[in-house]
């Protein structure tokens, strides 16, 4: 195993919040399945889901992309606020 490589392993534990490599692996990996797709179990992946969703609409806001690349592997939310005045 290159050091490149261990550093990468630990950065990925750590961003999965996994205790270990093979968990954090598997985790990875579901993410990636459910964003590219994959012919089984996801037929079509996140990202074309939100590619075909902004063809058809023409735009695509903040919170539709976060409700469509939100999993369980990342979540990802959206929050908007508005503030005049302090």
């Amino acid at each position: 195993m290159t050091d490149s490589r261990e550093r990468r392993f630990d950065a990925l534990t750590d961003a999965t919040g996994e205790k270990t490599k093979s968990k954090a692996l598997d985790t990875a990996v579901g993410y990636y399945l459910k964003m590219s797709g994959s012919r089984s179990s996801y037929p079509t992946g996140r990202v074309e889901k939100l590619m075909q969703i902004a063809d058809q609409r023409g735009s695509v806001t903040a919170a539709e992309i976060a409700e469509v690349l939100d999993t369980d592997e990342l979540s990802v939310n959206f929050e908007q606020r508005w503030s005049v005045g302090d």
